[in-house]
């Protein structure tokens, strides 16, 4: 029989990120989890009080692996607002297609918590917002943007672009041409966003 592994939430969330990997998320269950960590099912249920509670806490761990690059992007006052904001809507698409490509069970399991409008999903889509406001709000702030409402305008271009990272267009993302239309978009919102000079 295995050693026993030491059971605490990250050792859970390891064994249940192997375990979607081999099973899928419709397959997958907390029997599973514990079978591979050697141990009952109701001990992983001390740590997550439902086989919900686990796939999220998961999916979440998984989709922060990302936030933090894309967070310095954002946050990269050295590079000009409109350079980021370009920068980071293609950094943005370059991890979601990582993410298909290369971790296809979880990324169905994001997929899945999306469309039952779990919390995960919905802080995941908050955290870009707020990543993309703050880019917007230094390009307002250095006179190069024209936006009044940072917030809002995030959220147009966050809409505008759509077709870039919405779980509605995964099928999309391989396109070959895709990365050049996003190009395309960031031009069209770019000049829509530049401040005017008075003539």
């Amino acid at each position: 029989m295995p050693a026993r592994t030491r059971l605490d939430a990250n050792a859970i969330l390891a064994a249940t990120e192997e375990v979607l990997r081999r099973h899928g998320p419709e397959k997958a269950t907390v029997v599973d989890v514990a079978r591979a960590l050697n141990v009952s099912h109701a001990a992983v249920y001390k740590h997550f009080a439902s086989k919900q509670a686990l796939r999220e806490a998961v999916t979440r761990r998984w989709l922060d692996r990302s936030r933090d690059a894309l967070a310095v992007i954002a946050a990269d006052r050295a590079v000009p607002p409109a350079r980021r904001l370009r920068g980071w809507l293609h950094a943005v698409l370059a991890v979601k297609q990582a993410k298909i490509r290369e971790d296809p069970e979880l990324f169905a399991a994001y997929g899945i918590l999306a469309a039952e409008n779990s919390s995960v999903a919905t802080d995941h889509v908050a955290d870009l917002l707020g990543q993309l406001t703050a880019i917007i709000a230094d390009g307002a702030a250095d006179g190069g943007f024209r936006a009044d409402d940072a917030e809002a305008t995030a959220r147009a271009v966050f809409h505008a672009t759509a077709r870039f990272h919405h779980l509605a267009h995964t099928a999309e993302w391989q396109d070959p041409g895709i990365a050049a239309e996003l190009d395309e978009v960031c031009d069209l919102l770019l000049e829509g966003l530049r401040a005017r000079t008075s003539p």
